[in-house]
């Protein structure tokens, strides 16, 4: 298989693990913790899985970029959503500050902007380095299609996990930012 294609398989393997892993940290944090995430944050865990989606379906397929494409469009309203909760918190007002701890100084609106601006520069520099879509040997028993399909099936578990806890906290109704049924 030709190194360009394998780079381009391990760039969008790396950027799925590191969302996998920010989800897992979300998670991790909501239930360990007792971080009740806001609907706003919600929606953000949404951008986030629709980008892990896109990821995935790109790995899937080598002939065409579709599922960039919807990674960039989810990365896409990643950005606008989590700018703007940032823009709505940015100054703390009586009653209404920001919901839970600080993460290394900053809060899961601002990371999600910076994670929405990482999403958007590594699918432009992917295009700009590999470009078009090349077709590839078949590599069904590669160690790097084994650990995409460990991924794939892992992210399909964090959304579950992700989606029990929203009906848990929300239930079938709106989630709205007061009378939470918490956890």
């Amino acid at each position: 298989m030709p190194i360009v294609v394998v780079l381009d398989r391990l760039v969008l393997l790396l950027m799925l693990a590191a969302l996998a892993a920010i989800l897992t940290a979300a998670m991790v944090l909501q239930v360990a913790f007792g971080e009740i995430p806001c609907p706003l944050c919600l929606l953000q865990r949404v951008a986030m899985l629709g980008c892990c989606f896109g990821l995935v379906r790109q790995l899937r397929a080598e002939e065409s970029q579709r599922g960039a494409g919807l990674g960039l469009v989810f990365a896409l309203l990643l950005l606008v959503i989590s700018a703007r909760q940032t823009l709505l918190d940015i100054v703390p007002r009586p009653g209404h500050s920001y919901v839970g701890q600080a993460v290394f100084g900053m809060h899961m609106p601002v990371w999600s902007v910076v994670i929405a601006v990482a999403l958007l520069a590594g699918f432009a520099t992917r295009f700009a380095l590999f470009g078009a879509p090349r077709a590839a040997a078949e590599t069904a028993g590669s160690a790097m299609r084994r650990s995409a399909r460990g991924l794939e099936i892992y992210v399909v578990f964090i959304c579950a996990i992700n989606f029990v806890a929203v009906v848990l906290q929300c239930g079938f109704g709106e989630c709205h930012t007061f009378g939470y049924r918490l956890l």
